[in-house]
């Protein structure tokens, strides 16, 4: 039986939602191992007069703890 822990991240990008969600893995794998998924609850940006400033996401990762 394998046991599977949840954190919570926030992280940004200037590009896209996508590159946020891969700067946040990227973090997290810095210090969790076994990452199995990542689930985007979130999405948001900061605009700057018309255009997108930045993009926001809140993810939950999940890990199988060993």
């Amino acid at each position: 039986m394998a046991v599977l822990k949840v954190i919570e991240l926030m992280a940004n990008s200037p590009e896209s939602w996508e590159d946020a969600t891969q700067k946040a893995v990227k973090q997290a794998a810095r210090t969790v191992k076994n990452i199995k998924s990542v689930y985007v609850q979130d999405q948001s940006a900061m605009v700057n007069g018309d255009q997108v400033a930045e993009y926001r996401v809140n993810v939950k990762i999940t890990f199988e703890v060993q």
